[in-house]
């Protein structure tokens, strides 16, 4: 939610700044904005995209040494010139840009109205920026300070940049629940919401945690906690390259990242599965392996298309772990009062590792005793420091807002923790348990056999793309695949679709077939075989279209679909990986067939900062 960037050092900052939200772009695309503070501090905003903004700011002055930037996904206010970010105070002093919601804003509100304070925006961020203002005159103190307090009184989630047209030389961040991450060159600073416009100036970065507050010049770094005591800023150094985030000559980032996967599964595995050796290497598994071969259960909690590697998840940890699995939306299991005890199991899913309820409802979790391991992508996040352990998924930057690398990874990585604690537990016999590594090591050949079938779906694509509506039905593992190929579709291309358990379609679903409506079966030979078998002749009785991805060489399906995809045999606890990957480059084309922005859908963020 929120893409947010800032500058300060003897570089022009507009610059930077401009290619950073172009970078971060996929966090939000209402609006966007820039501040530069030099003899001045200038603020220009558009409603729409980065692009936009550029358009709107040629013969500007830009000149600055110190400035910030933000790209905005809407959350108090609608999107337009007036509620875009940076905010500016009502003295014109300060300016800010915000990622969160601060939740009590209604009541400062009223209390700065009182005080006749008048508001020219809907946010809630120009609420905070005016508390800030105010406290700064009546306490006659620093914007430092004045910070600190105002942030003892907020609500919500945050992450703030503030400039001060007194103070040109310094850029106060504070950060609560939204990533903060910052640069550090040499004798300037840069401040981001993720890595992408930081690793092109320094790989020398520091994660700033909950309740801090930096106070950056060009060459110094403060970092506080809210109480004012000093920090030791923790230096890390970024393992990513610039080229994982420019587009390597696709159309998309969305069509790069669904071609990577056979890269991103390699990496997912390698230095980890040995099929010679037989062996999985996962040290944070390893060095806790008794609290998951114990476990009383498992609870993964995720959202998205996670919460759909989670239902996979679910299959493959009860089939080989024999321990009992609940998958929770983290939205709902956040407030819900579930009941933990200290020998429950949380494994918390996400791409961006901030997703802002996983992290409330792990938080709980771990107060209640729960074990927490998580499975991230992004190194140094959230859910990285929050979990007790974990496994990342080294899928690398996922740009696109519709994920796919992420979710082909998420997979590969639950899929060898549970053989690992199954080989551990004495669950599984060591046939099967090598027989399922050696499914896992063929993966990445496999994969790229299936996106070899990309001319073949972009045809079939450009068949089904006026359709209104479209059902997805699948069976045990691929009941999932079924719900994020339903997913993808809404996602990308607009087009209403629902994702169902093939045997529940005679409890509802079946209503809607005609001759109008296509029918995506994800129906690879397994052990429901012939009962979708059945689900299909349904649907044909009553005229639907069907589109099957089966497996190769099953003529029974072939003959009786409309269309057909055939992927490789696996096995059906693989299976997931492999035919995913044609939902996504249906959704894909069928994106791209209508004239959509498929890497920047409608009304939708990358990773969600907000509850």
């Amino acid at each position: 939610m929120c893409g947010i960037v800032a500058y300060i050092g003897p570089r022009e900052a507009y610059p930077i700044i401009l290619k950073g939200l172009k970078r971060l772009e996929y966090r939000g695309y209402d609006s966007s904005g820039v501040a530069l503070l030099d003899n001045d501090l200038r603020v220009y905003k558009k409603k729409g995209k980065v692009a936009e903004l550029e358009d709107s700011l040629v013969g500007k002055d830009l000149h600055a040494h110190a400035g910030m930037g933000h790209t905005r996904w809407a959350t108090h206010g609608e999107p337009n010139d007036r509620n875009a970010h940076p905010h500016s105070s009502s003295s014109g002093r300060l300016a800010m840009i915000h990622n969160g919601i601060i939740e009590n804003y209604a009541q400062l509100k009223n209390e700065l109205i009182r005080k006749g304070y008048k508001f020219v925006s809907d946010t809630d961020t120009e609420v905070l920026l005016n508390f800030i203002e105010d406290i700064q005159k009546n306490n006659n103190c620093g914007l430092e300070e004045a910070v600190r307090i105002a942030l003892k009184r907020v609500v919500g989630a945050y992450v703030i940049i503030l400039l001060d047209k007194e103070s040109p030389d310094t850029i106060i961040a504070a950060r609560k629940g939204s990533p903060l991450v910052i640069g550090i060159g040499k004798g300037e600073h840069f401040l981001a919401s993720d890595a992408s416009p930081i690793i092109e100036y320094t790989k020398e970065v520091v994660y700033v945690n909950d309740y801090e507050l930096a106070i950056l010049k060009a060459d110094e770094l403060i970092l506080k906690n809210l109480g004012n005591e000093k920090l030791t800023p923790y230096v890390q150094s970024l393992d990513l390259e610039l080229a994982a985030i420019e587009k390597g000559g696709y159309d998309h980032f969305m069509l790069k990242e669904i071609f990577e996967q056979p890269d991103t599964i390699f990496d997912c595995l390698r230095g980890r599965l040995d099929v010679t050796k037989g062996t999985i290497t996962m040290a944070g598994i390893q060095q806790n392996i008794e609290r998951l071969t114990k476990a009383n259960r498992i609870i993964m909690v995720a959202c998205g298309t996670s919460w759909h590697a989670g239902l996979v998840a679910e299959y493959i940890f009860e089939e080989l772990c024999r321990i009992p699995v609940e998958v929770e939306y983290a939205s709902e299991f956040r407030y819900r009062n579930p009941v933990i005890h200290p020998g429950d199991v949380i494994i918390a899913i996400s791409q961006s590792g901030e997703t802002a309820d996983t992290i409330v409802a792990i938080e709980k979790a771990k107060e209640n005793g729960a074990f927490i391991l998580g499975v991230v992508n992004v190194v140094g996040s959230s859910i990285a420091r929050i979990s007790n352990a974990g496994a990342y998924t080294h899928a690398g930057p996922e740009i696109g807002v519709a994920s796919t690398k992420a979710f082909t990874a998420q997979l590969t990585v639950l899929t060898m923790i549970a053989l690992k604690v199954a080989k551990e537990k004495g669950t599984i016999d060591n046939t099967r348990y090598m027989q399922l590594l050696g499914e896992l090591h063929s993966m990445p050949e496999k994969v790229k056999e299936v996106l070899k079938l990309s001319k073949p779906i972009e045809k079939l694509a450009a068949r089904y793309k006026d359709a209104a509506d479209a059902l997805y039905l699948g069976r045990g593992y691929n009941f999932p695949v079924a719900l994020e190929g339903a997913l993808k579709l809404k996602e990308i291309s607009y087009i209403h679709a629902e994702g169902y358990p093939a045997a529940e379609m005679k409890h509802g679903p079946i209503a809607l077939v005609d001759e109008h409506l296509p029918v995506v079966f994800v129906a690879t030979k397994d052990s429901y075989h012939e009962k979708i078998v059945s689900n299909i002749q349904e649907i044909k009785a009553r005229k639907g279209k069907v589109i099957a991805v089966i497996t190769q060489g099953d003529e029974i399906i072939e003959k009786m679909a409309d269309d057909y995809i055939a992927i490789p045999e696996s096995d059906e606890l693989v299976a997931p990986i492999l035919s995913a990957i044609p939902m996504q480059l249906l959704a894909y084309y069928i994106g791209v067939a209508k004239g959509y922005d498929v890497d920047k859908p409608r009304n939708l963020a990358k990773s969600v900062t907000v509850e």
